[in-house]
């Protein structure tokens, strides 16, 4: 970014992010002219810890995508800005999961590494989730996850084994600079998993389901006031149908549905039957079901609609316009029993917020 353009966006920043935490216009004008002289000497600011604090919450409030933006203001974030090494983004990252996992009682947490700025090697995470399980091509079909197929070849070809089955847990891979990745195991005490059976029908259990409590997202960029964060892990809690209608459903995921329509006994030889709508149903109350009995946070669609609701009613009397991506909003089952899918939404991206960027890639700086 051009030192304009970045002023530009750090002088946009400074002021929203001021006037929301009530600071005086002196202390505005003075922070400002601060910014300026430090992109006038270097090229690029730093942000003081309220400022970080404060912009990684709003570019949460600010993700269209989002469907839990209620919980906004209760972020944690977690300043590691000051991290050099790869074994330190590893402790890191570790210190978020048992954090945020909190034993159940999930807590919003975001991690936050060094920009990547002039005259820095930028820190880049290669996991998509901090938690994920492994995918191995075999003569059968995939074993485990088909979306980390690439994330396990790479990790096998650095050194990791794992054991072969479907819910092997990925190591962190972290690479800073042009250096080669490394990767850190993840210690089996600290990855909250619960096994997926039903309220009613026994042989759920049979199928061996199960699925880790905290979705970590890692490989997005934090963009604030102008300033890039390649390295910056985020979660909140689950909404019950990205297990159960995406992770265990989805044909190119675990591809479950079958499996769950011959546990229920449905007739799965014609479409006209639904058999696919009712085991899509029956995997999500198990989902739902298993988490609450394990006293891991999660929450339903039908209640997460309603947060939005509340979410949309608040920042209205607060005079900010809410944005918002229709086709992530709408809940993948039973969207028409949501507002949401009878709303419309500006879906206009606004900064701070997070963006999806290039993987990373060997020897690519």
């Amino acid at each position: 970014m051009e030192p304009i353009q970045l002023m530009e966006a750090a002088e946009q920043f400074i002021r929203t992010c001021y006037r929301e935490l009530d600071k005086t216009t002196d202390e505005t004008e003075q922070r400002l002219q601060e910014v300026r002289q430090l992109i006038n000497q270097q090229g690029y600011y730093e942000h003081t810890a309220e400022e970080l604090r404060h912009g990684a919450k709003m570019a949460w409030r600010n993700s269209n995508r989002c469907i839990g933006r209620f919980f906004w203001e209760s972020l944690v974030v977690i300043d590691e800005r000051h991290v050099e090494t790869e074994e330190e983004m590893a402790q890191a990252m570790l210190r978020h999961i048992d954090f945020a996992t909190n034993g159940g009682k999930i807590r919003p947490t975001i991690t936050v590494f060094a920009p990547a700025v002039a005259g820095r090697a930028p820190m880049r995470i290669w996991n998509d989730q901090l938690i994920r399980y492994a995918g191995y091509e075999t003569e059968y079909g995939v074993l485990g996850d088909p979306i980390t197929l690439s994330l396990t070849k790479l990790c096998e070809s650095l050194g990791w084994q794992g054991k072969g089955t479907n819910y092997d847990v990925l190591p962190l891979v972290v690479q800073i600079g042009d250096r080669t990745p490394q990767f850190f195991e993840i210690p089996q005490e600290l990855v909250l998993e619960v096994p997926i059976v039903h309220p009613d029908l026994p042989g759920f259990a049979d199928m061996e389901l199960k699925w880790y409590g905290v979705p970590i997202v890692s490989n997005m960029r934090m963009e604030i006031g102008g300033i890039d964060y390649l390295a910056a892990p985020f979660n909140g809690w689950y909404m019950g149908t990205e297990i159960g209608a995406r992770n265990f459903a989805d044909q190119e995921r675990y591809n479950m549905l079958p499996k769950v329509a011959e546990v229920i006994g449905l007739d799965t030889s014609r479409e006209v039957t639904l058999w696919r709508d009712k085991a899509l149903i029956e995997l999500n109350v198990a989902v739902l079901h298993s988490f609450k009995e394990k006293g891991v946070s999660i929450v339903d669609h039908h209640t997460a609609s309603q947060q939005f609701k509340r979410f949309e009613e608040r920042e209205e009397k607060c005079g900010r316009p809410v944005t918002g991506d229709w086709t992530w909003l709408v809940p993948p089952i039973s969207g028409t029993a949501s507002h949401i899918f009878h709303s419309l939404y500006d879906n206009t991206i606004h900064t701070p917020n997070f963006f999806y960027q290039d993987k990373p890639e060997l020897g690519k700086k």
